[in-house]
């Protein structure tokens, strides 16, 4: 052992990895640019640090392998022989993990299949390296039983589950890259192309399935009988979700709701930020954001302020001391009003008397705007600021409730006896 640290072919082996591990992270860092976060939300291929994508130990494991090639006549190769096994493994984690979180980002389970792809990887790993790993694949292999008239061992599953869990894999990553693809510079035909993406993701998964079940052994045609039996689970169990489905692409078919538009569902308004297969987020102004399955935007009423026409009407209230002067007040509210920009001016502000309060006269100012989704309290307060300067500049008094108090007189004390 001593004299194999002490080889000089060892230190070159060593030198030329740690030089392919530094070359494959500058060219990560080029392709990257200068907007990792950007490029982040965009490609599974990088990710928050160098190593943290797909491309780098990609990159890296054929850097070494080209090496390892020109340096075929250098014995022995224990350093190659021990880094080959690791960038494989770092990269089978980095791509299974970066496939899952693109396909599914708000999925919790995610992250447990995230470990146990690490623990699997890294536990192989070591038994390649120990040389352990041949000698339990043969004593997996001697473990088999009659399936089916077919001679089916643990090495046979265990072997057509991993090739299953590739090919899931790898059609996840496919339909994620057609998904980004197809909702790249989309503006008004959003809610199209999405469907598009959904059905496509939803084709290629059952594909690779069908590929996943079969390169696992399992005969597909005794999957009819379990076809049966899922049509009869989605009727009775599977009632909802089934439901969900099929209101999603409804509603990405007929367009009555698209992403961006403002709309009002069961009391919280906002705006739509996605629409799945299973259900549409909408996000308030404030942050929130709402959950709703698609079948409650289908069977119950939705305020949608952006399907026709993004106007919205806006109404605000004041009330004037009786005495003032309308006639001169009320078209100085109205240019006021006018004057914040967001207000519209091809449907002018207006200013209406509503009624005859107690404690002065109501007035009711009603205004348009064309970009409800930017909020409509901000520009509520803006006009409420015009409308108050107004009446401070014009001496007009805001009336407040007042209360006349009357004191019952005292009784006279009693004359001295």
């Amino acid at each position: 052992m001593i004299d194999l640290f002490g080889a000089p072919t060892l230190w070159l082996q060593a030198l030329v990895f740690v030089g392919c591990l530094l070359l494959a992270a500058g060219l990560v860092r080029l392709l990257r640019g200068p907007d990792p976060e950007r490029t982040l939300a965009k490609s599974i291929w990088f990710g928050r640090s160098i190593i943290d994508g797909v491309l780098f130990p990609l990159v890296a494991l054929m850097l070494v392998l080209i090496a390892r090639w020109l340096m075929r006549e250098l014995q022995p190769m224990a350093v190659f022989q021990l880094g080959v096994p690791i960038l494989v493994s770092l990269a089978a984690i980095r791509v299974t993990v970066r496939v899952l979180r693109s396909a599914y980002p708000y999925s919790r389970p995610v992250r447990i299949i995230e470990r146990s792809v690490s623990w699997v990887a890294w536990i192989a790993v070591v038994l390649w390296i120990s040389g352990a790993l041949p000698l339990i694949l043969l004593e997996l292999d001697s473990i088999n039983w009659n399936l089916g008239g077919k001679q089916v061992s643990v090495r046979n599953l265990l072997e057509g589950a991993l090739t299953a869990v590739a090919v899931l894999i790898g059609a996840l990553w496919l339909s994620a890259a057609l998904e980004a693809r197809l909702l790249k510079d989309a503006r008004g035909n959003v809610s199209i192309r999405k469907m598009a993406a959904n059905t496509l993701r939803a084709l290629l998964l059952f594909i690779g399935l069908m590929m996943a079940l079969s390169a696992a052994g399992i005969d597909l045609t005794a999957l009819g009988v379990l076809g049966g039996a899922i049509g009869v689970g989605i009727g009775f169990g599977l009632q909802k979700l089934a439901a969900n489905y099929i209101s999603g692409f409804v509603i990405l078919a007929e367009r009555s709701m698209r992403i961006g538009d403002t709309v009002k569902v069961d009391n919280f308004e906002g705006r739509i930020t996605d629409i799945s297969t299973r259900y549409t987020v909408i996000r308030a102004l404030d942050g929130r954001e709402s959950i709703v399955p698609n079948e409650m935007m289908i069977t119950q009423r939705v305020e949608n302020s952006s399907l026709a026409d993004p106007k919205l009407l806006i109404t605000t209230d004041v009330q004037v001391a009786y005495g003032t002067d309308l006639d001169t007040l009320m078209p100085r509210l109205a240019a006021a009003v006018a004057s914040v920009p967001r207000v519209l001016q091809e449907n002018p502000p207006g200013v209406l008397l509503t009624g005859f309060a107690a404690d002065g006269l109501a007035l009711r100012i009603a205004f348009w705007i064309a970009d409800p989704e930017n909020g409509q309290g901000n520009v509520r307060s803006a006009v409420n600021l015009e409308i108050l300067r107004v009446l401070n500049a014009s001496g007009v008094e805001i009336p407040f409730p007042q209360r006349v108090l009357h004191q019952a007189a005292e009784a006279a004390p009693p004359a001295p006896a």
